[in-house]
């Protein structure tokens, strides 16, 4: 039998990996990831440091049996394929606009070399959870009981102890170094270190997550959401192990449901990436000229005035991630308190977190804007201040964040008064609200 090629993408681990497990039936295999040029050039630092991390550790866990090479995947891959003389290429799949054109082509240039998609980066893949007429849903409450009752599989097993690694020094093709950028991460990057942060997280958080998620100021969240970006774990993974008898684990499956439907909904239309959803919000007005663009910056530096707003803003800017709370109110401010267009937060967004994620960032974001699919109506305007007292009520994520403010008592500031050298609040948000309003009512 020829041997199989396997090309790692958004799946780099060896556990419950479908694909993988497809590839061995071959007996030998050639693991190899290309660094695509133009997704390197479109990722943050923090996000390359993450792929570079885990690409290490795959390496590694494959005793140095992983090829890295650069360039474009449909001129890579085909070439791999005819060094080894492989009888088929082995993915999961990719549903995003991106990843299907690139496959699309890849495909194509092998000709009768098999490019074979087994799994993905999901619970139940995009386009399957369809109404009754084969049409997608357009609401998350009837996707999630369709997404319920539609199911998925267990962990698959690796298959990877009974696979014969080919050694890349014996394939004639050029390799390249893996990314190394420097950037520092708050998390590990890599399957032991998913496997490790998901154990823990189930052992010491998946009670209470029910009651925390909400809670920036609060260890309360699972912080999976890089590992799954990057595939280090497999939300199959995630879902075996939790006990639905417990509120928290339904909580979080939910999330995971929330996860595959903005997958689907950005599979159906793919020009939501950029676009509203929703057509009748393209007339509406926002703000893009040198104010607006000031007002930005502003907002990018975490200098708005507004605490719980600014320490977000710092958070992402320090660390590559922020809250998800905090990421529904940043994002309402820059929309309908600075009036700026969603797609330039949701750029800022993929340009700074190690999670980025296009579905799920640019879905949220439409989410926030009122021109989505379950879009927040537009009539609801996060009030900042409010938000803070009731998810971060001692302020101890405001004062970890934004350290001008460490040693006042009130750290919402609600009786106006404010420490010097932390800035006043660049607009009043009782009258942006009221703007804000009189734009949607026009639409």
């Amino acid at each position: 039998m020829n041997p199989a090629l396997l090309w790692f993408r958004r799946d780099l681990r060896l556990g419950d990996h479908p694909a993988l497990a497809a590839a061995a039936q071959h007996g030998e295999v050639l693991a190899c990831f290309v660094l695509d040029p133009r997704l390197e050039a479109s990722s943050g630092d923090r996000r390359l440091q993450y792929l570079g991390d885990a690409l290490r550790q795959l390496r590694s866990a494959l005793d140095g049996r992983l090829l890295v090479t650069r360039g474009r995947p449909e001129e890579q891959i085909p070439r791999l394929a005819g060094e080894i003389g492989a009888s088929s290429v082995h993915i999961s799949d990719d549903f995003a606009p991106f990843g299907r054109r690139r496959d699309e082509r890849v495909r194509a240039a092998l000709g009768s070399v098999p490019l074979v998609a087994t799994g993905s980066p999901y619970l139940v893949s995009p386009g399957r959870i369809t109404k009754s007429d084969g049409t997608p849903y357009q609401v998350f409450t009837p996707f999630l009981r369709k997404w319920r009752e539609t199911g998925w599989r267990a962990p698959a097993s690796s298959g990877a102890e009974a696979v014969s690694w080919i050694d890349p020094a014996a394939v004639r093709i050029e390799r390249c170094s893996i990314p190394d950028p420097g950037a520092a991460l708050d998390i590990g990057a890599g399957e032991p270190a998913a496997v490790r942060d998901w154990a823990a997280f189930v052992d010491d958080g998946l009670q209470r997550y029910g009651q925390h998620r909400n809670r920036p100021d609060l260890a309360g969240t699972s912080r999976m959401s890089a590992h799954l970006k990057f595939g280090t774990i497999h939300p199959r993974t995630l879902a075996a192990d939790l006990d639905l008898r417990n509120g928290g684990a339904q909580a979080y499956l939910r999330e995971l449901a929330f996860r595959d439907f903005y997958a689907d909904v950005l599979y159906n239309w793919p020009a939501s990436a950029w676009r509203n959803w929703n057509g009748r919000f393209d007339t509406i007005q926002t703000d893009t000229g040198a104010e607006a663009k000031c007002h930005f910056e502003v907002w990018k530096a975490g200098e708005t005035g507004f605490p719980l707003v600014d320490a977000g803003m710092r958070q992402l800017r320090q660390t590559g991630f922020m809250h998800n709370r905090v990421r529904m109110i940043t994002a309402s401010f820059l929309v309908k308190d600075l009036h700026l267009p969603w797609q330039w937060g949701a750029k800022w967004f993929l340009d700074q977190l190690v999670d980025g994620d296009m579905a799920n960032n640019q879905h949220g974001w439409q989410w926030c804007a009122g021109c989505g699919t379950d879009a927040a109506p537009y009539f609801r305007v996060f009030n900042p201040h409010t938000q803070g007292e009731k998810f971060d009520p001692a302020g101890d994520y405001i004062r970890r964040w934004v350290p001008e403010l460490r040693a006042v008592d009130d750290v919402h500031l609600r009786n106006g008064e404010r420490p010097s050298g932390y800035p006043s609040p660049m607009v009043d948000h009782g009258a942006e609200r009221a703007e804000t309003l009189r734009r949607y009512q026009r639409i």
